[in-house]
């Protein structure tokens, strides 16, 4: 359990109060400060999927707390850019139930088959991310008034897309778990010939 990887996973759920404590601050130095832990904390998930991967340090708490730091850190900002009025709470309502729920069936599926990660989902996340960094950063403290318009409008694009991607590989991960479902029986049935 004790490995790099899983040290950046414990140090991204540190991040996420340190984060909500700073949103919840007022002032545009305070957001700052709020979308620099954001970004770093947002880092640490990349890299210690790598360092997971290339050393093999894949663990069992690494299975189950990486998502959780994920949706924890994720889940947060959306819910703060609403409380704040910077998106609208239809949006994020809509993304803690396709996360969440698509995060609860997974883990059921466990008994099945494990459900990996799709580009699609990957394509999600990097979305989630980059329109989320876009909203928490103050452009106009920083930037000519035109200049962090323009941003901003890219900011909510990527809203947008990253919904559209979020709810797109939600129903394709309904149908996946639909389809293991199915096959599973057969699989028994065959003496585990098959694998969902």
């Amino acid at each position: 359990m004790l490995n790099i990887a899983n040290a950046l996973t414990v140090l991204r759920i540190i991040l996420v109060p340190v984060f909500v404590w700073l949103m919840l601050l007022p002032g545009d130095a305070m957001r700052l400060a709020a979308a620099l832990v954001f970004i770093v904390a947002a880092a640490t998930d990349r890299l210690d999927g790598q360092l997971a991967r290339s050393r093999n340090l894949i663990t069992s708490f690494g299975k189950i707390a990486d998502p959780i730091a994920d949706k924890a850190l994720t889940l947060s900002a959306f819910i703060l850019l609403s409380v704040a009025g910077r998106l609208w709470w239809w949006v994020t309502v809509l993304i803690i139930v396709r996360e969440l729920g698509i995060t609860v069936m997974r883990f059921a599926m466990l008994r099945r088959a494990v459900m990996a990660a799709s580009r699609g989902g990957k394509a999600k996340t990097v979305l989630q991310i980059l329109a989320l960094i876009g909203l928490l950063l103050p452009w106009h403290a920083v930037l000519p008034a035109t200049l962090a318009t323009g941003l901003l409008r890219v900011s909510y694009a990527l809203v947008a897309a990253a919904l559209v991607v979020t709810v797109a590989t939600g129903i394709d991960y309904v149908l996946q778990a639909i389809r293991i479902s199915r096959e599973k029986p057969a699989a028994d049935a065959t003496g585990g010939a098959r694998h969902g």
